[in-house]
């Protein structure tokens, strides 16, 4: 039984052996209807238990279209409507009534505790579909879309983040040491990176570059990657952080210094970003949405060990 929880926890082998998949895969449904199954319908009979606990749009879809397309049935479930800990039912009962049901879990949660636990007891593979300090199959699924746009591997490309450091900052982090590319992250003084994911870099004798000046940062980069500042649930002072990314926005005069660069967004957007940009020649935004469904497929097949 394999996991999908962090970057960090999958060999890098088994990284690239999922980014390969997707690629056939993708090539291979050209003339499919959105519901029809891959040849074979390898995940035919098996059903994915999908649980949210915070606001998914794409996760949501691309999860039940990846189930759907390996011939088999996904289920939703909202954590409101479940005791989840509470009511006299366990966490660790709630995990084996899910093992009993179903053949793989996901979860989309508000904490990584969570996740621990639910380890702990699952019979069945646990897919991280987001957490506090990791988004995993986003990170993946925007390497497949920078390698299918920019046709090289990623570890011959120079990345760059403008933004807040989050969950995603943290799992490209993850990527840069497993993949090895060069990454410029571009934040406020006050923003940085936390430590211990820093320290992790370190660790493992790679580097990741910071700026508290986005054009330094941006300068001739291949890639640039942002996300939202303002997020769902931030517990900040909005105005202030608002102000504190002023010089951070990024517009047609920032990307000037990056001019061969494709510019990527893992949504909702805020403010961040000028419409221009989003809308414009360099972004594909909506091809890296839709990568999602590709890539989670494998991720898919490598959690139900089918993966060759």
């Amino acid at each position: 039984m394999k996991h999908f929880i962090n970057l960090k926890d999958v060999k890098i082998n088994d990284l690239k052996k999922i980014l390969k998949d997707a690629k056939k895969r993708k090539y291979n449904r050209k003339n499919l209807g959105t519901l029809d199954a891959d040849k074979g319908a390898p995940l035919k009979g098996k059903i994915l238990i999908q649980m949210f606990e915070k606001p998914s749009l794409r996760t949501r879809l691309s999860f039940y279209l990846a189930i759907r397309q390996l011939g088999g049935g996904t289920i939703t479930l909202r954590s409101n409507e479940l005791h989840l800990g509470k009511g006299g039912e366990s966490l660790a009962d709630t995990a084996k009534i899910l093992s009993t049901y179903g053949d793989g879990f996901m979860l989309r949660t508000d904490s990584d505790k969570k996740i621990s636990e639910f380890i702990k007891y699952l019979k069945i593979p646990l897919i991280n579909g987001l957490s506090p300090s990791s988004h995993p199959t986003q990170v993946l699924s925007d390497i497949f879309t920078v390698e299918e746009i920019k046709k090289k591997p990623i570890s011959k490309l120079n990345i760059c983040w403008i933004g807040d450091s989050n969950n995603v900052l943290n799992s490209l982090i993850t990527a840069s040491v497993k993949f090895s590319f060069k990454l410029n992250i571009a934040c406020p003084k006050n923003y940085k990176p936390k430590k211990l994911i820093l320290d992790w870099v370190k660790k493992n004798k790679k580097k990741v570059n910071i700026f508290h000046d986005p054009k330094r940062a941006i300068k001739n980069v291949d890639v640039i990657f942002s996300d939202k500042v303002i997020s769902l649930n931030d517990k900040v002072n909005v105005k202030k952080k608002i102000k504190d990314f002023k010089k951070f926005h990024i517009n047609e005069k920032l990307l000037k210094l990056a001019p061969k660069s494709i510019f990527l967004h893992c949504l909702p957007r805020g403010n961040e970003v000028s419409e221009k940009v989003f809308l414009g020649k360099k972004s594909h935004i909506w091809q890296q949405a839709f990568n999602r469904v590709h890539v989670q497929k494998s991720i898919l097949m490598y959690c139900f060990d089918k993966l060759r």
